[in-house]
């Protein structure tokens, strides 16, 4: 079972945003293609990204991303971090923001011991970025979900006309906190079998014509 937890911080400011105009997605092809990928929670080849059928979405999938501390973890392995630098190429006469995103794994915290998901994302050379960040508690082993979402109206676009890469940046956190320190806590941004998928939710808006 999915635990949710609700977001704890949001900050989004408004240039290039607009109002929700529920524009369908176009139905031209949308592909995506991973510029650069740098951090210690997305080594190479372990993150993949796909766009959805219905253009509605699209995911990132980790197959190696775990913060952890304990007698096993290595002095660093309290941090993990992923930034990810996407080329987007949508139809022409649209532009789209991200409305907002799911991001999902598995967490095992001993009591006393805490976590932390972090996640931001902005459009190359703005200065307008959405900043997320939800805390967990120990006693826990449960898998978890958090859904971070943009209010109405404070979307950020990109600029119509122009090609700027979108950039996503996540980070978990392990806190051993209070726990025994003979126990190993951890938490994951993918499954125990890899199969958890981040999911980016797209809000299209029609460029107007020139």
């Amino acid at each position: 079972m999915f635990a949710a937890l609700s977001t704890a911080a949001l900050t989004a400011l408004a240039a290039f945003s607009a109002p929700v105009d529920d524009v369908p997605p176009p139905t031209g092809e949308i592909t995506i293609d991973v510029a650069t990928v740098n951090g210690s929670g997305c080594r190479a080849g372990t993150a993949a990204v796909a766009v959805s059928p219905d253009n509605t979405s699209f995911t990132v999938t980790y197959s190696d991303y775990l913060a952890k501390v304990g007698p096993d973890a290595d002095p660093t392995d309290f941090r993990k971090n992923c930034q990810l630098n996407l080329i987007v190429n949508i139809p022409q006469g649209f532009t789209y923001g991200i409305a907002s995103a799911d991001y999902r794994g598995f967490a095992h915290l001993e009591p006393g011991a805490s976590g932390l998901e972090k996640a931001s994302y902005y459009f190359q050379g703005m200065p307008e970025t959405s900043y997320f960040q939800t805390p967990f508690s120990g006693p826990m082993s449960d898998n978890w979900q958090v859904t971070d979402t943009t209010e109405v109206g404070a979307i950020v676009y990109k600029p119509c006309g122009e090609q700027r890469n979108f950039n996503i940046n996540t980070e978990l956190r392990v806190d051993a906190g209070t726990s025994d320190p003979s126990k190993t806590s951890f938490m994951s941004m993918d499954s125990t079998d890899g199969n958890i998928e981040t999911t980016y939710h797209f809000e299209w808006k029609e460029c107007p014509k020139p």
